[in-house]
């Protein structure tokens, strides 16, 4: 890894781990106990630790007491009722549960969640292409039996394919869900589709595991829209999308460290990061306040913060044979 990847590796990690009792819903205190996020933050820890086990390099050792954590919670038949709190992601956060769950477990609480979706949940009928995608990606790794089309399918569906940059005079406003201001500089895409495209690019490509299943034009479109997608938050200081957009690079079969757009959105979150390791929020408009209490700190600082740790996994893991530069 490169000195600034190190950097952000290490402190993202570091800080993760000092924060665990933030993670977990029954440690007396944590700050996301009566949140209604809890499980959702339980879930992405849960996506770092099974990534890590495939990208290599010497995170097993930071990353032990966030295993140690997930072990105990998976192993815990209360924890899932945890997934209700939020009606409409209960279904993917229970078949998220039973996917990454770690090895060795007993996973007895595992399989009675898995059991309790209801069959038309894991059927394509009715959802999205990036649903079905992210139902497919999860049920594959669960072992659940679904109706979800091959991906071979769905990846001309997928906004990776579909979606079109804006030119520059379609906006005019600032966005209010990120806190920006209208200056001139027109967002490519929407957030929500900024966040489309990376998700169908962690579905499809695993993280960088498997091939996307897109190549000439469709391949060249891709790469074009998340780096002009990059560019923006770069300019705009998002740094959770930036981080995400730096993986989807990754998984399009670039090396972001050698591309202009992957190079400065490393350097935006090194710039970014402080001291003691965390990404303080989504963006420089929505950072939490150094003097914020522990608790509103780390809900504003978690989710970014892992995701760059994510990133940095993703990037010190090596290129598969199948990647094109």
């Amino acid at each position: 890894m490169t000195s600034s990847l190190d950097q952000l590796s290490a402190g993202t990690l570091d800080w993760l781990g000092a924060n665990l009792d933030h993670f977990d819903p029954y440690a007396a205190g944590a700050g996301t106990a009566t949140h209604q996020q809890a499980a959702k933050a339980v879930l992405e820890l849960a996506l770092l630790r099974h990534c890590s086990t495939w990208t290599g390099g010497p995170h097993g050792e930071r990353l032990g007491g966030a295993t140690a954590l997930l072990r105990k919670l998976w192993q815990r038949p209360e924890f899932p009722r945890l997934f209700d709190t939020h009606p409409p992601s209960a279904p993917t956060y229970g078949l998220a549960f039973a996917a990454l769950a770690p090895d060795g477990i007993d996973d007895s609480v595992r399989r009675a969640t898995l059991a309790r979706l209801a069959p038309d949940f894991l059927s394509p009928a009715g959802k999205s292409p990036l649903k079905r995608m992210e139902i497919r990606f999860y049920a594959d790794k669960a072992g659940a039996s679904h109706t979800i089309e091959p991906y071979a399918e769905l990846v001309g569906q997928s906004p990776l394919v579909t979606l079109t940059a804006a030119t520059p005079g379609d906006a005019a406003e600032g966005d209010a869900a990120t806190g920006e201001a209208a200056d001139g500089d027109t967002a490519p895409l929407t957030d929500s589709e900024g966040y489309s495209l990376t998700h169908a690019a962690f579905f499809l490509g695993d993280y960088g595991r498997t091939p996307t299943g897109l190549d000439g034009d469709a391949l060249a479109h891709a790469r074009e829209l998340v780096r002009r997608m990059l560019d923006h938050c770069v300019g705009q200081d998002r740094w959770d999308l930036a981080a995400e957009l730096v993986i989807s690079q990754f998984i399009l079969g670039l090396d972001p460290l050698r591309t202009p757009s992957g190079a400065a959105a490393v350097e935006c979150l090194v710039r970014a990061q402080r001291s003691d390791g965390a990404i303080p929020g989504r963006s420089a408009a929505l950072m939490a306040s150094p003097s914020a209490p522990a608790g509103e700190f780390f809900r504003k600082a978690y989710h970014t913060t892992l995701v760059t740790a994510l990133m940095t996994l993703v990037l010190s893991s090596g290129r598969p044979s199948w990647h094109r530069d």
